[in-house]
Parts: structure tokens; sequence; C-alpha cells
């Protein structure tokens, strides 16, 4: 990254700008609009196109949706007032943790 502003960090101000502008006339605005449940909606759509893409063998076409779902993301953290700042905070306590794989119960299925 060359400048102290990520991409996530552009996209999500993009995403509140746009939905704060009342002269706005955008898909996100809509979004906003139409409220959580349309936010998730397309959200889930963005998940299952990614998942779909992710079993073919293009690498753009994933990128893409990979794009759309970070974008759609974005839209539910803006709505339901989650910064890119809590995201970073909490994956840095997540990285900060030693040891946080989870003990699984192995079952001897022989006895």
């Amino acid at each position: 990254m060359t400048n102290s502003i990520s991409a996530l960090d552009k996209l999500y101000r993009t995403v509140v700008a746009r939905r704060d502008d009342n002269a706005e006339n955008s898909y996100t605005k809509y979004l906003f609009e139409q409220g959580l449940d349309k936010i998730l909606k397309k959200l889930g759509e963005e998940c299952a196109e990614t998942i779909i893409a992710s079993k073919n063998a293009d690498n753009g076409a994933l990128t893409g949706e990979i794009c759309d779902l970070l974008y759609h993301l974005a839209v539910l953290m803006a709505e339901r007032g989650i910064s890119v700042a809590d995201v970073y905070e909490e994956l840095d306590n997540r990285a900060a943790k030693e040891g946080n794989l989870k003990n699984f119960t192995v079952t001897d299925k022989n006895t």
C-alpha cells in the first residue's frame, strides 16, 4: 500500500458519503433507502457469487466478486455503524492471541 489510507477505508468513506448525500442518486443510496433486509439480500447474493466464482479457474472473475462482496460488506457496516477502524481493531486483537487453535476432541471409533 503506497499511502496511509487503504482501499477499504476509501470504499467505506464513499459508501457513507453516498448514504448521507441527499442529492445522490446512486445504487448505494438506493440500498440504504430500501433498508437492512435489502442490504442483507444483496450481501447474501454476493457471498454465493463469490463461492461459485471460487470453484472456477478465472481469478479475474473471482477478484471481481470479492470486490462486490467487500462493497456490500461496507454498506452493511455503514448501516450498522461499524467503522473500518472497528474491524481493524478486532483483527489486531485476534492476531495478538497466541494458541488460538481450537482444541478438538479426538474420538477413537475403533472402541
